[in-house]
């Protein structure tokens, strides 16, 4: 970014030197006119500039929560009663019969 010579404050103290015929001097006016016009110039190029900066922000957030979303999504839609978690319980649950008809209840072992 370019930077501004000029505050407020000082365009608003600026004294110009007064001419014998009570004006100011026009190369004084002209050189400070000179220079808040190049103020200004370097306040248009830092706001485009940040507009800029502000544009390829915004699409680079879309573009990464597009990306998050996409791997997030895959992940959130997982039902935890999937044909496999099924088979798991359906599984734990033959074994556990077997084991009660193999070595019997608790009650069974200690008659």
């Amino acid at each position: 970014m370019e930077q501004v010579r000029h505050t407020v404050e000082e365009i608003f103290n600026k004294d110009f030197k007064k001419t014998a015929i009570q004006g100011y001097n026009t190369n004084d006016v002209d050189s400070y006119l000179d220079e808040l016009m190049a103020d200004y110039q370097s306040f248009e190029s830092n706001i485009a500039e940040l507009e800029e900066t502000i544009e390829k922000q915004k699409l680079e957030i879309a573009e990464l929560t597009r990306r998050a979303n996409a791997v997030t999504t895959p992940a959130s839609t997982i039902n935890p009663a999937t044909p496999s978690a099924n088979a798991n319980m359906d599984i734990l649950k033959r074994l556990s019969n077997l084991e009660r008809r193999v070595f019997g209840t608790v009650n069974e072992k200690t008659e």
